[in-house]
């Protein structure tokens, strides 16, 4: 059995699969550090975690009451949130492996910290199991110098300040997904739509363009995040609150939060009030916007696909989103459940299968 972790910055997320990669347990632990709940498999109850290790102690000691003891895994697979340049496939984690992520805390200090935290942690839990880390970066890796290159002067963009793309893996997993359902297209529109949100060119199976950039906050209007904003309206917004003030501001309490005060689609659907319908209409309105850019670099459209909990769940969002790209032609539309540890699973296996 192998087990798949995502780690945050106070929480982590577990999960279990056997060799044919079906789900033998899952489960979290949230607000490590303080007054905390476990929730695994059958048991739920609140806990007290000082910090990662302690976390995933306890983690282990339920997993093995309910049957999975730590004996049982053959390997761990870890979401590491960004790989930078050079990290851009699956790999058996290595002193080289740790350092290349190390030197990517910069370009994601709220995540790239946490799963280091959660590699560490297991190594000294469990020292000669096997560990293997997917990049949430990877997936776009094949994106073209030109769509990936910010106009800055050559010694800014030296220091990694270009676009990278997120949800990887929940993009991987789309196209594997429809490969083995033999509905793939030559060029699909991957739409993953959650509290953060991002769509992706995708071309003969691989990613082309994306709207997210250097950092996650840009693209289309997410729960609380703005998306794309005039760098000039960032150094604003820096003038007036500060450095920190902004950061907050632009991350977190914006988007359909601050347009419409909740940063739950559900919340907005049920709202009722003008706020949140133009909240809607503004995140499927820029959804739509930047179907275009999408489509302008895979030169047409053959499919369209939804993941992620607003992509897989809310038929309104979708429906007004399709309607409003059929001056592109129509074009099956599929929906995709995100099953981003299952990737990470099965991205694992090949590698301790090949050996590496």
């Amino acid at each position: 059995m192998l087990l798949v972790v995502n780690a945050g910055s106070s929480s982590v997320k577990l999960a279990v699969f056997d060799g044919d990669l079906r789900e033998v347990l899952t489960g979290s632990v949230t607000e490590i550090g303080g007054a905390g709940s476990l929730r695994l498999g059958a048991v739920a109850r609140g806990c007290a975690a000082a910090d990662h290790p302690a976390a995933l102690v306890l983690a282990f000691e339920v997993m093995a009451a309910q049957g999975v003891g730590m004996g049982d895994l053959t390997a761990a697979a870890h979401r590491v949130v960004h790989g930078g340049e050079a990290l851009v496939q699956p790999a058996r984690v290595t002193s080289a492996v740790i350092a290349g992520i190390e030197a990517c805390v910069t370009l994601a200090p709220l995540h790239n910290p946490g799963n280091l935290t959660a590699i560490r942690a297991l190594q000294a839990l469990a020292p000669d199991l096997p560990q293997f880390v997917s990049f949430d970066t990877a997936f776009h890796a094949s994106n073209p110098e030109v769509a990936v290159s910010y106009a800055l002067p050559l010694a800014e963009r030296a220091r990694g300040l270009r676009r990278y793309g997120f949800h990887g893996i929940s993009y991987g997993g789309l196209v594997q997904h429809l490969r083995s359902l033999e509905a793939l297209p030559e060029r699909l529109l991957a739409l993953h739509l959650g509290n953060g949100a991002s769509l992706c060119a995708i071309k003969a199976g691989v990613s082309v363009a994306t709207t997210m950039g250097y950092s996650p906050l840009d693209g289309i209007t997410m729960g609380t995040r703005t998306g794309s904003i005039d760098g000039n309206a960032v150094l604003r917004l820096a003038e007036l609150h500060g450095i920190a003030g902004a950061a907050r501001i632009l991350n977190r309490e914006s988007g359909l939060l601050g347009l419409g005060g909740h940063s739950d689609m559900r919340a907005l659907h049920a709202a009722g009030t003008a706020e949140a319908a133009f909240a809607l209409e503004h995140f499927c309105y820029w959804a739509v916007r930047h179907a275009g850019s999408m489509i302008a670099a895979m030169e047409g459209l053959d499919g369209i696909a939804f993941t992620g909990g607003i992509g897989e769940n809310d038929a309104v969002v979708r429906d007004r989103i399709v309607a409003d790209l059929a001056w592109a032609g129509i074009v099956p539309v599929h929906i995709v459940p995100a099953e981003e540890e299952r990737s990470i699973a099965a991205e694992a296996f090949v590698l301790l299968r090949a050996g590496l």
